[in-house]
């Protein structure tokens, strides 16, 4: 099987596994499959109709959409074409999109309904490279948007002509050719745009699945966003790669449902969805939470994974004593992402496992980590200067701090950037003291606060249910809106305990002397989260700076 380019890896997937399931969704109430053959005719088709409208290699085709069967026949087709796949996550605003979509000078976009192409009308006059769209949702097409179903019929029909030019692009495509380009979140100024290659892709891909091979009956539940290089590469590329099902889930809010119904092997996920299901069934008793965590999987399972974010150890530790595999993996989207992953064979809780084979990595003496090999990017869009300062000799600097054990085990320890320092110059790792606060129960979120300042503070957000069945537990029987909870002395009271067993075993310093509770959760709508559910702590802070700045003057 060819391992140059993921369009001809699709392809030889098609011929060898024909009418097995490659892809699983659920559509009027019941889940369908649909088999790697119809798959690799559906992209052909609609490459056909990029080929059509004049979409050359190398040019670049935007995706702004909810995760679909839709999507990922998109961007197969993308590839399939020879052009480059920019895909803005679809909560962005129009003016993020248009950022992005006029940084990379896209020049056609496929877009889900009528939500997204509004955004595109919004700013359409300031696109001149944008020579046409394409709506998923036939009800949304009109002047300005073709039909979905249409441009992959008109591509149908082209078939008999545009076959050869098809085949050729997909066997001219090399490992070094441009896949995607992935703008990361950022945290401040605008998203550089990370190029990553076919080579770099699919070398990943093969990767993960060395470490962690999947039977052949394997399924794969997938939910995290595919515009984020986490569950694009984990979920969509590897289940591609290793020619198993890969199933959609209709959404965050069904995913319970959906697990009850797709009964997966394997799934992976972001630690904040970890932890809010841990809350939402924890027992006083051991057995009886691992009892429910078993059933919500169901009995199929192998593992699970976690990445996006630290995993914090109680909540591993609780997985893993019900009998669920919960294995953390590490990576940043420049590394297309996976750098290192626990196996079920090798893992150890508190680490991110070992790298995956054909990747280093080592330790700066400043403690950075740093890694090389073939999963590298190319390097940020229009941007050498940024590129020069990421990837140095060679090797890539993550901008994360860590340390390697003698089994060659990663531990991630920190940001560079978040590294806090006190005014008596002790350094705290607020990431750690928050993984430690979000795994009580009754804590839903946490933010740590004290640069320069002589002790830390922090902004709490509650498990609201959790923490008014502690305050029922203790006599206490509290009712209202989280406004007006917020301010209770008994939640307070209730919180600043948790919080000192939560931190039982820290230092002095690394206690929290006051804080702040929030009545509802940080959000992605507020530009708090990043949408792959990363805190954007400076955005936090212009939002509550003012309020934890006057719990060290009171």
């Amino acid at each position: 099987m060819s391992q140059e380019n993921l369009a001809v890896l699709l392809r030889d997937q098609a011929d060898r596994l024909a009418s097995r399931p490659a892809l699983r969704y659920r559509r009027y109430g019941l889940y369908h499959d649909f088999s790697w053959l119809r798959y690799r005719q559906e992209v052909v088709a609609a490459a056909a109709a990029l080929v059509d409208v004049g979409v050359n290699p190398g040019d670049r085709v935007g995706l702004l959409a909810e995760n679909s069967v839709d999507w990922l026949i998109a961007d197969m087709a993308i590839l399939t074409a020879g052009a480059v796949h920019v895909g803005p996550h679809a909560p962005l605003t129009a003016r993020q999109v248009h950022y992005q979509l006029a940084d990379a000078e896209v020049c056609w976009l496929f877009v889900s309904g009528v939500g997204q192409l509004d955004k595109i009308r919004a700013i359409r006059r300031e696109l001149p490279q944008l020579r046409g769209v394409v709506v998923f949702d036939s009800k949304a097409a009109g002047p300005d948007a073709l039909a979905w179903e249409a441009f992959r019929q008109r591509g149908r029909s082209l078939l008999p002509q545009l076959a050869g030019e098809i085949a050729r692009r997909e066997e001219t495509l090399g490992r070094d050719d441009l896949a995607t380009i992935m703008y990361t979140s950022g945290t401040t100024g605008n998203p550089k745009g990370v190029m990553l290659t076919h080579g770099n892709l699919v070398s990943n891909a093969l990767g993960c699945i060395a470490a962690c091979p999947y039977p052949p009956d394997s399924v794969i539940l997938s939910w995290l966003p595919y515009s984020h290089i986490y569950a694009r590469t984990v979920d969509h590329y590897t289940s591609l790669a290793a020619g198993i099902t890969l199933a959609l889930a209709e959404s965050a809010d069904t995913l319970v449902e959906n697990l009850a119904e797709i009964q997966p092997t394997h799934m992976a996920s972001v630690p904040r969805f970890y932890e809010k299901l841990l809350a939402a069934v924890a027992s006083p008793n051991p057995e009886e939470t691992g009892k429910r965590l078993r059933r919500i999987f169901g009995s199929r399972l192998n593992w699970i994974s976690s990445g996006g974010a630290p995993l914090p150890v109680p909540i591993a530790e609780a997985f893993n004593a019900a009998g669920i595999r919960l294995l953390q993996g590490y990576g940043l989207t420049e590394s297309s992402p996976v750098i290192s992953f626990n196996t079920p064979t090798h893992h150890k809780i508190g680490t991110v496992g070992r790298p995956l084979p054909g990747v280093e990595v080592r330790i700066a003496e400043d403690g950075e980590v740093l890694t090389r090999g073939p999963h590298v990017m190319k390097g940020y869009w229009k941007n050498p200067e940024a590129t020069a300062e990421a990837i140095r000799d060679g090797w890539l600097h993550t901008g994360d701090l860590g340390s390697l054990d003698a089994d060659g085990y990663l531990t991630i320890t920190g940001r560079k950037k978040e590294l806090l320092v006190l005014s008596n110059g002790k350094k705290v790792v607020p990431s750690y003291l928050e993984g430690l606060l979000v795994a009580d129960g009754c804590i839903e979120q946490a933010v740590v606060y004290g640069e320069g300042r002589n002790f830390l503070t922090a902004l709490l957000v509650p498990h609201w249910p959790n923490v008014l069945a502690a305050l029922a537990a203790e006599g206490t029987h509290l009712t209202g809106q989280p406004e007006e909870l917020a301010q209770h002395p008994a939640v307070s009271a209730l919180l600043e305990r948790r919080i000192q067993q939560a931190l039982a075993d820290l230092s002095h310093t690394e206690q929290i002397k006051k804080f702040i509770i929030l009545p509802h959760p940080f959000s992605v709508e507020r530009e708090e989260l990043t949408v792959s559910l990363k805190l954007r702590r400076n955005v936090v802070f212009q939002h509550y700076g003012s309020s934890l700045d006057a719990l060290y003057r009171e």
